[in-house]
């Protein structure tokens, strides 16, 4: 079985439900990115040694959190030895509006994980766009590239979508099949 990481950072919660969701479906590890943009002490060994790295970070002023740029820019690293060469990552991401600019958050680690000659999963997902969809079924949102949620401003973490959250639980399943493929 491929060993899959998801490594995220989550400001207000919301992101750790979208992790949570993916890595269900994965079968990954949940790697948290802190308050201060520090991964745990065993962190970046588990990354390492994965097969496939999701990335997952809230969608801040049109990118990633500072915390989360953090851990990107951290990563040098392993960019310089080429350690995560031919890994498989992908991404998700959440915001408080409909669009609030997460595709440019997906761009940001799509090019991270380009940097680290990876190979990026997108969703596999058609998109709930007819005039029957409702907001609550699968990929409403309409990403191909990685998984986007949305959760109103006002929302706890507790009120996010169960559509997203099952869209967040199949993209994981397809990162895990496509990792299934290659190792």
């Amino acid at each position: 079985m491929a060993k899959i990481a998801v490594v995220f950072h989550s400001g207000y919660g919301h992101t750790l439900r979208v992790a949570q969701s993916v890595a269900e479906g994965a079968g990954a590890e949940l790697i948290a990115i802190d308050a201060d943009g520090n991964l745990p002490a065993d962190g970046w060994d588990k990354l390492n040694a994965a097969d496939a790295i999701v990335f997952g970070s809230p969608t801040y002023m049109g990118s990633v959190s500072w915390q989360f740029k953090k851990f990107a820019d951290a990563s040098s690293k392993p960019w310089f030895t080429q350690a995560w060469k031919d890994k498989l990552f992908a991404g998700f991401t959440n915001s408080a509006t409909m669009n609030g600019d997460k595709l440019s958050t997906l761009h940001y680690m799509f090019t991270l994980a380009m940097q680290h000659s990876g190979i990026w999963v997108g969703t596999g997902m058609m998109p709930s766009n007819s005039k029957a969809a409702q907001r609550n079924d699968v990929n409403y949102v309409g990403s191909f590239s990685g998984m986007m949620a949305q959760s109103p401003s006002d929302a706890s973490p507790a009120e996010m979508l169960p559509g997203d959250l099952e869209t967040a639980r199949l993209f994981g399943k397809r990162v895990a099949e496509a990792a299934a493929r290659l190792t």
